[in-house]
């Protein structure tokens, strides 16, 4: 297959250039002015960006209470078939997807992007990933045995907390090394102690996994860093310290600013801007569990609305999005790399409404939209 009559964006350089893009099988072969190929797709002078990377979602989490224990599937094949046709090809998914949802993807059985799964959210007892509740004591709104147990307490246990994250088919360990924001509004965040959060990322090193990080505060993202997590995840609260952490430790930001609550904009806001000013890495995440879902389309206007622009935003839910996740086949339109492709009407940068200009999506070579 050849698109033709594109203009490709590059987001390393954040530039777009006219040119054609072969595709063969499941990868892109050869791009540029000259290039040709059977089947062509006429672009019509549109924008060719890679397939986007969501780094925080969550498919499959609780929605309504009250509802049976199906409901939560069920609505995960909508919502995974929904992504893949706005140009979301890949997603992290941080806590709630069992390694049945990547079985049903690879089978065919479902639609929806590529899926790397983290299964639940470690943490020590009384923490964010303890579901517990003074009138029904411990409270497990998932309560799924594909999910295993993630709570612990000292640094054997969160050894063996990772392991059987590991055993159930985790891609990634998710962490709870803050508490939620009700948590800290009610002075109750419980966070794992130093010696935890290094048991942790190193178990998870020897298994061959990363380390995602939920942190709200500057403290918890600080000690988390140190420990040697891949990425901080939230982060709403973060100061100097903090960033150097991350700086100085490689670890990636994911800010996810579309869930965060408007009295927390602003302080969220300025934690993205130190980030960036101290050279921390950003990549995208929607957080996708609030309900109505909010999805990476709205998260890159935000993005770009605090200080990324529309060609920051959109490299950080491509190029930088696929060096954190490592995904090394994506991330960008270049030969040898996975087609994933999403043509978009117009030839401008603007991401202020990307989902009404999705044309047509490719997931590794195959037409999903258009």
């Amino acid at each position: 297959m050849l698109i033709k009559n594109v203009r490709v964006f590059d987001p390393d350089s954040g530039t777009a250039e006219p040119a054609n893009v072969r595709v063969e099988d499941r990868l892109i072969t050869a791009v540029g002015s000259d290039v040709d190929g059977p089947d062509p797709w006429d672009g019509q002078g549109g924008l060719l960006i890679p397939g986007l990377i969501d780094c925080h979602v969550h498919v499959a989490f609780p929605g309504a209470k009250g509802l049976p224990r199906s409901a939560r599937i069920l609505e995960a094949v909508a919502t995974l078939r929904r992504l893949g046709t706005r140009g979301i090809t890949t997603v992290r998914d941080a806590w709630g997807a069992d390694a049945g949802f990547k079985h049903a993807l690879r089978e065919g059985w479902i639609e929806g992007p590529d899926l790397l799964v983290s299964l639940r959210q470690l943490s020590p007892t009384g923490g964010l990933g303890d579901g517990w509740g003074a009138d029904t004591g411990r409270l497990d709104r998932i309560d799924d045995p594909a999910l295993p147990d993630a709570v612990f307490d000292g640094a054997d246990q969160a050894r063996a907390a990772v392991r059987r994250m590991v055993r159930a088919g985790a891609d990634w360990v998710k962490l709870g090394a803050s508490g939620a924001l009700a948590h800290l509004a009610e002075n109750k965040d419980i966070r794992p102690t130093d010696e935890e959060l290094h048991a942790v990322t190193d178990e998870a090193r020897r298994a061959g996994r990363d380390v995602l990080a939920h942190a709200h505060t500057a403290v918890a993202a600080t000690a988390a860093a140190r420990a040697g997590v891949r990425s901080i995840e939230h982060g709403v609260f973060l100061d100097d310290r903090a960033v150097a952490a991350m700086r100085d430790h490689g670890c990636w930001y994911v800010p996810t600013l579309a869930p965060i609550p408007a009295e927390h904009a602003a302080a969220h806001r300025r934690s993205l801007a130190l980030a960036r000013e101290a050279g921390v890495p950003v990549a995208a995440g929607s957080d996708l569990a609030p309900r109505p879902h909010v999805d990476l389309l709205t998260e890159l206007r935000l993005l770009a609305d605090a200080g990324l622009g529309a060609a920051g935003a959109l490299r950080a839910a491509t190029s930088e999005a696929a060096r954190l996740l490592r995904l090394d086949d994506r991330g960008r339109v270049a030969p040898g790399l996975r087609a994933d492709l999403v043509l978009l009407h117009g030839a401008d940068l603007d991401v202020t409404d990307l989902a009404g200009r999705v044309r047509a999506v490719w997931q590794a070579g195959r037409l999903v939209r258009g």
